[in-house]
């Protein structure tokens, strides 16, 4: 168990998955999408993925359930190990972290981005890495704040 501003962080069970799925809809809610992309089908897609990882539980997928000093549920990560397209070397990456609205500025997304890069080192890992909507602004200066930073941008042409 880890303790980061009074956030303690353990692995998920079965009993998290209502709380984890109940998550999704913070993916995509309060910034602007890109043109193209629909806010249901995209948090459809992240619920279908992350039942599917609970589900199943493949290797290399681990997620995490932070909760406060109460035992109340108020976030979660799920971590993934990927192998770098130009090194080839293993890497930590980030696939999904969300904390409950009601618990938005308590330290948690730093928390759990603390525990991410900690899980990474002691995995050797070369890299930690994320993906986020060029519209959240909030998530990427999080992400900054912790020492993230461009590597490859993505950029996209609808063809319908």
């Amino acid at each position: 168990m880890d303790s980061e501003a009074n956030i303690h962080i353990r692995l998920a069970d079965a009993d998290d998955d209502d709380f984890i799925l109940g998550l999704v809809p913070r993916f995509v809610e309060g910034f602007e999408l890109p043109p193209w992309r629909r806010r249901g089908e995209c948090a459809e897609h992240i619920k279908l993925d992350l039942a599917r990882h609970l589900s199943e539980q493949p290797a290399g997928s681990h997620v995490f359930v932070a909760e406060n000093d109460d035992g109340e549920r108020v976030g979660f990560i799920h971590l993934l190990t990927v192998k770098d397209f130009f090194s080839e070397s293993q890497n930590g990456h980030i696939s999904d972290l969300a904390v409950d609205s009601k618990h938005d500025g308590e330290g948690i997304g730093r928390a759990l981005l603390a525990y991410a890069e900690r899980w990474a080192r002691e995995h050797k890992y070369r890299h930690l890495q994320l993906a986020v909507f060029p519209g959240n602004e909030r998530a990427r200066a999080i992400y900054e704040r912790a020492g993230f930073g461009v590597d490859i941008v993505r950029l996209v042409k609808p063809l319908r």
